[in-house]
């Protein structure tokens, strides 16, 4: 049973999923903080269940999944509903990958959170990594993985916590403007730490 978290974190394009999925390579167990949102959505959820009756019927699709293009417009527009929204799923989301994390297997367990230090998740885990690359790098990798415009990308920037915030927050560092064989090295050789970390813990 792994007790001891590492909560994983990084600007969007920063490459997170990437160093994620190496250490997944290791054996390590993943937690993903995006899959547990759509998973305590899922039709038949209690979460679904409690969006529709307060959003009503106008936030599903037809075959009853949760529209989540007419949701984010609504709560764009409303702060309040916003709250409203997260209010209900953010203590969903905890206590599902705390659950997650005391069923996993290996040595110790890797929470994937974009948001780790805006939403305070890091008071969840034991210790924390971040995947950092310069703004000019995160703009230019995302406007080319998914098809938005910069500007859109500016938007996301600057509504996550500034990158020196996050910097100074983190335990460890991995800087991800080089190649894919640098970090796979980055990667063993935080795993050997968390290996010996957690044995202590």
């Amino acid at each position: 049973m792994a007790n001891f978290i590492i909560g994983l974190t990084g600007g969007i394009g920063s490459g997170k999923t990437t160093v994620a999925n190496i250490f997944a390579e290791l054996g390590i167990t993943l937690v993903d903080a995006d899959i547990v949102a759509r998973e305590i959505v899922q039709q038949g959820s209690t979460g679904l269940n409690n969006i529709v009756q307060h959003f009503g019927e106008q936030v599903l699709l037809a075959d009853g999944s949760l529209n989540r293009a007419r949701l984010r417009e609504i709560i764009f527009k409303d702060d309040s509903e916003r709250l409203w929204l997260n209010s209900l799923l953010h203590p969903m989301i905890r206590e599902t990958m705390l659950a997650q994390c005391k069923e996993a297997q290996s040595n110790y367990v890797i929470m994937v959170v974009p948001l780790l230090f805006e939403n305070g998740l890091d008071s969840l885990v034991d210790r924390t990594l971040l995947v950092d690359i310069s703004p000019e790098l995160q703009q230019q990798r995302t406007v080319a993985r998914d098809a938005v415009t910069a500007e859109q990308v500016k938007n996301i920037i600057g509504s996550q916590a500034s990158r020196a915030e996050k910097l100074s927050k983190a335990d460890d560092v991995i800087d991800n403007q080089g190649e894919i064989s640098a970090l796979k090295c980055k990667v063993q050789a935080l795993h050997n730490l968390y290996l010996s970390l957690a044995d202590n813990s």
